[in-house]
Parts: structure tokens; sequence; C-alpha cells
């Protein structure tokens, strides 16, 4: 059985939340093609939220998600933001920049009390988060809202947790894929897999549905997926080129040039693990830098760095998120693109 009938949808897809890059405009595009749309909360404020699903009732009634990050904030840690400020120091003086004069940036939220006081209030179809679970107490709000819960799991451990938690479905999310990986038992990278090899060990050790997810981006990946026991496939990077997709200007030359094939898991960007194309920072820093702040806290030095280069064109310091497969990547409306993922030769 395939996720359709559990989320009242008709194409077994789930469309990637991604924050920073979209907000309703892709959700309702992939929810009108007949997929579950979804949009990343974790970076938005209570009231955005309301707009957001505002924007998607006024123009669907079908199913959509709303994704939320579970991790526990890291405490500021005054030494490893130094560490980290002084390590960025040539930048800054290379554009121009007082590091004195760097603001705090905005901080991805986690799940709490007031956030599952707004999912009882919109009573959205579906629920998703990243970086495991909320709290049992808040768990069961918002499965008694009504809200079909998904959660991503990177490891049989991982999943065999969300099951016990109470997921109607898991996303099984191998290495492949692009953005923030949704480890949350361990931090040891060797314990990550790809795709299939982590989809074939989850489908065997749990009872409720998978949905596959890292590097599919294609009818030929989706059939392949499903062949392997997917109940679904959760699909990001492909839409990062449609119109209906927030990606900047700058994010998409990238994807559309050579180095998009060269992605690597890096902490640089946030302070967590997450896939993005290797630009000169990752290049020169190395993907995974001990300076880096925990996570969410190592934005902020980056924020102006990112600002001053994009404004001259330039993707030196931006976190450009993509999985390792880009080839399915193209320049089409959403709708289009999720219903070509289900046709035979497309």
């Amino acid at each position: 059985m395939d996720i359709s009938s559990l989320l009242g949808i008709s194409l077994p897809l789930v469309q990637a939340p991604m924050a920073g890059v979209q907000g309703s405009a892709l959700a309702i595009a992939v929810s009108g093609a007949g997929g579950l749309g979804s949009l990343p909360c974790a970076m938005l404020t209570a009231e955005a939220i309301r707009a957001e699903v505002e924007a998607i009732r006024a123009a669907s009634a079908r199913p959509f998600n709303l994704n939320f990050f579970c991790h526990r904030p890291a405490p500021p840690d005054a030494q490893r933001e130094q560490a980290w400020r002084l390590l960025l120091a040539r930048y800054y003086e290379e554009l121009g920049i007082d590091p004195a004069a760097i603001a705090s940036a905005p901080v991805r939220a986690p799940f709490s009390p007031a956030l599952a006081a707004l999912v009882e209030e919109l009573r959205p179809p579906v629920v998703s988060f990243h970086f495991g679970l909320p709290a049992p107490e808040l768990m069961a709000r918002v499965k008694r809202s009504g809200a079909k819960v998904l959660s991503s799991a990177t490891t049989v451990e991982e999943a065999l947790y969300l099951q016990a938690g109470g997921v109607d479905a898991v996303i099984a999310q191998g290495l492949e894929a692009g953005g923030h990986r949704g480890m949350f038992l361990g931090e040891d990278m060797s314990t990550q897999l790809g795709t299939f090899a982590l989809l074939r060990r989850v489908v065997a050790a749990v009872d409720v549905p998978v949905i596959a997810a890292g590097g599919i981006a294609d009818a030929q990946g989706v059939a392949a997926a499903l062949a392997l026991g997917a109940a679904g496939v959760q699909v990001g990077s492909t839409y990062l080129l449609c119109p209906e997709a927030g990606t900047s200007t700058v994010h998409r030359a990238w994807l559309k040039s050579p180095a998009a094939g060269h992605t690597a898991v890096t902490n640089l960007f946030s302070g967590r693990p997450a896939r993005a194309i290797v630009n000169r920072l990752v290049a020169e820093l190395g993907p995974i830098n001990a300076a880096v702040p925990p996570f969410p806290h190592a934005g902020a030095a980056l924020a102006p760095l990112r600002a001053a280069a994009e404004a001259h064109g330039a993707g030196d310091f931006s976190p450009l998120w993509c999985g390792q497969n880009p080839l399915g990547c193209r320049e089409l409306p959403a709708a289009t693109l999720t219903r070509a993922l289900f046709e035979a030769g497309a």
C-alpha cells in the first residue's frame, strides 16, 4: 500500500520542505498536481505560518504538510563563536565588513507548546518533523488535532524510535539528500547510508509505511524506490528551479552549472551536517570544521559575508543546498514536474 490513501493524495509523493527557498506557492503547486505540498515552518513566526496556511487553503482544498524542527537548541558558546569569527576574519577584511557590527541572525525555532497550540488552531492534514519528535505531550496534542505525522530517520535505530513515538509513516532520508541531515540519535556520519540501502533496511524493520528520500529526481528513481518497498517518495532538490520556488538568483545559477555535481555534507552554514554545493567557503575551510558554533548559532557570522557576496552575484558564502542528483532539476512549473515523476519515459 502506498501513502496516497493515508495522506489523502493521488500521487505517493511528498514535496520536501525546504526552509529559505520556498513558501506556500510551491506547496500549492505540488498539492494541486496530486502530491503533498509542504511548508517549512522552522524559520517562520506564528503570524507568518497563519498567513501561509491561509494562502494554501484559499488556493486549494487538497492536503498539505506543515514541517517543524525538533532539535534541542544548544546554548551559545562564546569560545567557539570567537574561534569561528577569527576563522572568517580574512573574509571580513576582504569584503570590508566590521565583525563588531554583526547582528544576530534569525534562529530556527524548535517545536514548542506555542506551536502545538498553532497546530491545534490550524488543524493541518499532515505535520512532519525533522531531527526526531517533540516531547510526548506535544506529540499527543498534534495527533489529537487529527494530523497524520511523518518524521525523518537516517538509520534503522531512528526509524524504530519514530515508530515507537507514534508516527504514521517514516521518511528514510538517504545520504544523497540535500539540506540538513535528519539525524538525531547520534552524530557519527559513518552511520549514514545511501537511500536505497537505508530504504531496504528500514522497510524490513518497521511496520509503518516508509517514504524514500534522497537522490530521487526522475520517474525512473521513483519507480526504483517503489519497487524496493517504499510506500512513497520525498523529493526536494528537483523543485529548486521551478518558478514557484523562492530559490535566489545566485543559487539558481549554481544549480544550472557543472558545480552542482559536486556537493558535500557540511556544518559550516548552520552548525549541523547538511548537504550543499561545494563553494569557496566549503573548499577553503573544509566541509566539517570544529570551530563552527553549534546549531543554530553558526549563521550569524556568515550572514554579512553572504549578503556582500550575493550583492555582486557570487555564492561564495551562501548555503547552496542541493542533493547528489541534480539532473532532474529543471525550470518547469512544479505541477508539470510533479506529474512527470510518475510518467514512464519522462
